[in-house]
């Protein structure tokens, strides 16, 4: 026969509180398989996102690399393309200074020889000019470092002090960045 336990109403509450918590762990691994499952696919979601944005991210460096060989390939044809037209600009002096000097050109005037020259000159001049070079000749000017080199110092009646009072050797620039300072002698004022 089987014995029959007599419980008191706190040990009844007792057994009706683990039934209950047993029921939940019961759920909460069943529930938890369930969040696993969610958070697998969420974690492949996010792992493909993932790649998708480390792909995406190679690419634009790839893209930026060639954007960068292109353009420096291009600036270097661009450079290449501008001296070309220059220096078939140059070849017309070299030519007039070939024709100078062949014999057959010979001359035994002194004035023809220079007229000559001076001819070449101007041209050269002219080709130079034409590629925006200009010179610097600042005799009066106020001394400026940024443009002058000063060689030296001296007294001057008639130039003010801090001026170029002579110009020893023409400076250059194209546009305006200087190719070659001024060489000049700058005025101490008078003695």
């Amino acid at each position: 026969m089987a014995e029959t336990k007599d419980y008191t109403a706190s040990e009844e509450q007792d057994v009706e509180n683990q039934n209950t918590q047993e029921q939940s762990a019961g759920n909460d691994a069943g529930g938890e398989a369930g969040l696993d499952k969610d958070n697998g696919k969420e974690y492949d979601k996010l792992s493909d996102e993932l790649q998708d944005a480390k792909d995406k991210h190679l690419r634009l460096l790839a893209e930026f690399d060639n954007f960068r060989r292109r353009t420096a390939k291009e600036n270097f044809d661009l450079i290449a393309s501008a001296n070309a037209k220059l220096l078939g600009k140059m070849t017309d002096v070299l030519d007039d200074f070939n024709l100078a000097f062949d014999p057959k050109h010979k001359t035994e005037s002194r004035e023809d020889l220079e007229k000559g020259m001076r001819l070449i000159y101007n041209k050269f001049k002219e080709i130079l000019s034409d590629e925006g070079l200009t010179e610097i000749d600042p005799v009066g000017a106020e001394f400026d470092p940024n443009l002058h080199d000063a060689l030296m110092q001296q007294p001057s009646d008639t130039v003010p002090e801090n001026h170029v009072s002579q110009v020893l050797q023409k400076g250059y620039k194209a546009k305006n960045k200087i190719l070659k300072h001024a060489k000049v002698i700058v005025s101490t004022g008078k003695p």
